[in-house]
């Protein structure tokens, strides 16, 4: 039987109370989920020896959760990626989003640094957020569900539910970053990966998106058959030198709204291997080509995390698909209702069998 525990995590500068809510099961896993953000904290299993192995990166410390510029394990939002020049037209009218410090356009939004309202039930947590109306330039009073549940078979499942009061566009998604050699400070070069998709979406060099689908085939981007994820890492591919690595919006094979498998990971060092699962049409596969830049210099337990010291597998629709109408719509209404489900399951020397689905 999952059991949720909570305890007090920090404060905000603001004066707002942080909780952490530990979700555990009867196979030895736990995981850590902070209502600042939406964060998954920590997932934490015994490796092949039977040590407890934390398994995503991210702090210690509320402060740093505020200051730090990675995203670790928070929920994206209103829009996962990126909006180019920070603009787009709905109904006729154009609205003007925040820039991200830096770019030309919008990226991720602000749900990171957000205080959720939490309730647990049932042996999972449920976390709230109300967006206001024009909330970096978005449109509508949106309200967001984010459901998170642990399985005794180690999957953690997250299901998402939002509706809005007026025409808006939306796209969420978790930003884990996996390290399944656990908090050694290691890169996840050595990680092997499978992706079930076929195809991937281009990037100008502004990063915005050129609207081309682009298939995988003799590109470094083909992880259909397994790989490491260093092994083409150097590759002179005009796309994976924008980006320093892999930072991509990969097409899932099989239908969008149905939960298929995105693929799989695993790490040889510690035996402990990831299946992720999504209804949604694509994954963005981060290989943390910028995570040495952080704002805030170290991880959990002081630890430097360096550049590719962890993967991302964010769930998601297309970047900027607001103003590419050939992709799938983000665009959410009224009377609609917003819905999405992606897991992680985790596992012990067990998808070795990197056919499976």
């Amino acid at each position: 039987m999952v059991m949720v525990q909570s305890k007090e995590f920090g404060q905000t500068r603001a004066g707002q109370k942080v909780t952490a809510f530990e979700l555990r099961n009867g196979s030895g896993m736990c995981v850590r989920i902070l209502d600042f953000g939406g964060t998954v904290q920590s997932i934490t299993l015994p490796d092949r020896r039977g040590i407890p192995t934390d398994v995503v990166l991210g702090y210690d410390d509320v402060e740093s959760y505020e200051n730090g510029s990675c995203y670790y394990g928070a929920v994206v939002g209103r829009y996962a990626n990126r909006i180019g020049n920070a603009r787009f037209v709905l109904d006729g009218k154009e609205f003007l989003l925040e820039k991200s410090p830096g770019e030309s356009n919008h990226v991720h939004g602000v749900f990171n640094k957000r205080l959720f309202e939490a309730s647990a039930d049932g042996g999972a947590l449920t976390l709230c957020y109300v967006s206001p109306d024009m909330e970096e330039g978005f449109p509508g009073n949106l309200t967001v569900e984010v459901r998170y549940r642990l399985t005794e078979d180690n999957a953690l499942e997250i299901t998402y539910r939002a509706v809005t009061d007026a025409p808006t566009v939306l796209n969420l998604t978790n930003h884990s970053y996996f390290n399944l050699n656990g908090q050694d400070g290691s890169t996840i070069l050595d990680h092997k990966l499978r992706l079930n998709s076929s195809y991937f979406t281009e990037y100008e060099a502004s990063f915005a998106q050129t609207g081309r689908i682009i298939s995988v085939d003799n590109t470094p981007l083909d992880f259909r058959e397994e790989q490491g994820i260093g092994a083409r890492f150097g590759d002179d591919y005009p796309q994976l030198r924008l980006c320093t690595g892999y930072d991509h919006n990969m097409i899932l094979d099989g239908k969008a709204g149905e939960l298929k498998q995105i693929g799989a990971a695993r790490s040889d060092k510690s035996g402990i291997c990831l299946e992720a699962f999504t209804t949604e049409p694509a994954v963005h596969f981060y290989s943390g080509n910028y995570m040495h830049f952080d704002l805030v210099t170290s991880g959990k337990s002081g630890i430097k995390y360096p550049k590719n010291g962890g993967f991302c597998l964010e769930a998601q629709h297309y970047p900027d698909a607001v103003n590419h109408p050939h992709f799938p719509s983000t665009v959410l209404r009224p009377g609609e209702v917003y819905r999405q489900k992606t897991a992680y399951r985790f596992s012990v020397d067990a998808c070795c069998d990197h056919q499976k689905k």
